[in-house]
């Protein structure tokens, strides 16, 4: 578990600011992409496309939280964490891993795994947070009519997003699967993104 915060050290610049805590992350404007995702999009086009209007979040039932824990636990326990350099030789490389990958890897394959299983991809969005320790992470954002929960590989239990001691700076909009939104205050345009 020591190689987590190293296998995705995100670059990002961030004022943290005190953020009250509704069950449901509030956007707060657009803003650009991480840099990898955008590469991520150029290569997988059909994963970035237009979600349509935005319905709400999904409603939670036994069925759907067996799912979400089930993923969650699978794909922690399948792919080992490593860096992008190590995996790839570069920085920055979003892609689906087979054994390894880091952060934006893990999220890649976990929100497949649970648009293969039925849920909208609109409600499945990856998200950029500060760590405690002020380095970036990326986890995927599940939106429900309970709240937002995280999953995270570096822990084995999913939580609401209130409860992980992350600051959120920005996510993917849930009407288009290549936009994105700033999270509430401490939230920046500047984070590891593309300028356009």
């Amino acid at each position: 578990m020591g190689n987590f915060a190293t296998a995705c050290g995100l670059a990002l610049t961030v004022s943290t600011a005190a953020m009250a805590a509704p069950a449901n992350l509030v956007p707060a404007g657009n803003t650009n992409p991480p840099i990898g995702h955008y590469e991520f999009c150029k290569s997988y086009p059909g994963e970035c496309t237009s979600l349509g209007r935005d319905s709400g979040p999904m409603a939670l039932t036994r069925q759907t939280w067996a799912q979400i824990l089930e993923v969650n636990t699978r794909v922690n326990q399948a792919i080992q964490p490593d860096t992008d350099i190590n995996i790839h030789g570069v920085e920055e490389l979003w892609s689906y891993p087979r054994t390894v990958g880091d952060c934006e890897d893990y999220v890649l394959l976990k929100r497949h795994m649970l648009i293969q299983q039925g849920f909208s991809p609109s409600d499945l969005l990856i998200t950029v947070v500060l760590q405690p320790n002020g380095d970036g992470h990326a986890v995927l954002t599940v939106r429900t009519n309970y709240g937002d929960y995280i999953l995270d590989n570096m822990r084995g239990d999913v939580r609401l997003w209130s409860e992980t001691g992350y600051t959120f700076v920005k996510r993917q909009s849930p009407e288009h699967a290549a936009r994105w939104t700033k999270l509430g205050p401490g939230a920046t345009t500047n984070v590891g993104a593309v300028k356009f």
